[in-house]
């Protein structure tokens, strides 16, 4: 159990891929707070699971856009937990625009929770993390390297992410606090149901491994760099698509 003794806050740990991570860390020992939005039942049930198979979890309620809510809930968590060694940055949406749709709401939405909510979340856990240091994921996209028809908006704000994942990573690494990113393709999650299913069929013809990705295939990965394993890597994106790219 590499994160024996560690804790871990996971952000949209209510579904997809954030339950996911939350449940994987868990099996590697880590106490896990989830932070959630709105879905408190789902969060509930994801913590639940959790300590039906011997972990620990805990649930927290806050709007990651909002950074005084974030901060009180990342203070709640360590009062409740102790210091943090690993934090899980998976909240985030998808909303497909072509250009000539792209509205202010839109453009607003997608960068307030996919890009300004990792600063939030780093910022407010930074004088929480464990004087060892710890590591710190994001979850990009592979569409930063392809966007395609409708995915510019959406695609711009998970490459906002991977600058701040670098730029984050120069300025911790004196604390040994590592920061890095996950960039995964399509992953059969809530957020990627309504995609048709010859779009889907299309994406699975050209991924080499030759099928679509599984929450649980992303949430090892983050696993992985959470983990003393992955200790001489910082400040980067690993592409997650199965060879999609």
């Amino acid at each position: 159990m590499k994160l024996r003794g560690q804790v871990a806050i996971v952000t949209g740990g209510s579904r997809g891929i954030g339950a996911a991570v939350a449940r994987r860390l868990a099996r590697d020992g880590a106490a896990v707070a989830l932070i959630y939005q709105s879905n408190v039942e789902a969060a509930t049930q994801v913590a639940a699971d959790i300590g039906r198979h011997g972990g620990r979890a805990a649930t927290f309620q806050a709007d990651v856009t909002d950074e005084h809510a974030v901060k009180a809930a990342v203070a709640q968590i360590a009062a409740e937990f102790g210091p943090v060694n690993v934090l899980a940055h998976i909240a985030g949406v998808f909303d497909a625009a072509g250009v000539g749709e792209i509205t202010r709401d839109l453009f607003d939405r997608q960068f307030l929770i996919n890009t300004w909510s990792v600063i939030t979340t780093t910022q407010a856990t930074l004088g929480h993390f464990a004087p060892e240091g710890g590591s710190i994921i994001n979850v990009s996209t592979s569409l930063v390297h392809e966007p395609r028809a409708g995915t510019a908006v959406y695609s711009a704000s998970k490459a906002a992410l991977e600058t701040l994942t670098l730029g984050f990573a120069t300025e911790l690494g004196a604390r040994n606090i590592r920061v890095n990113a996950v960039a995964p393709a399509i992953t059969r999650t809530d957020m990627t149901a309504d995609i048709p299913q010859p779009h889907l069929d299309h994406e699975r013809s050209l991924t080499p491994l030759g099928r679509l990705a599984e929450p649980d295939d992303i949430a090892d990965v983050v696993a992985f760099v959470a983990s003393h394993d992955a200790r001489w890597i910082t400040g980067r994106t690993l592409l997650t698509d199965g060879g999609r790219m």
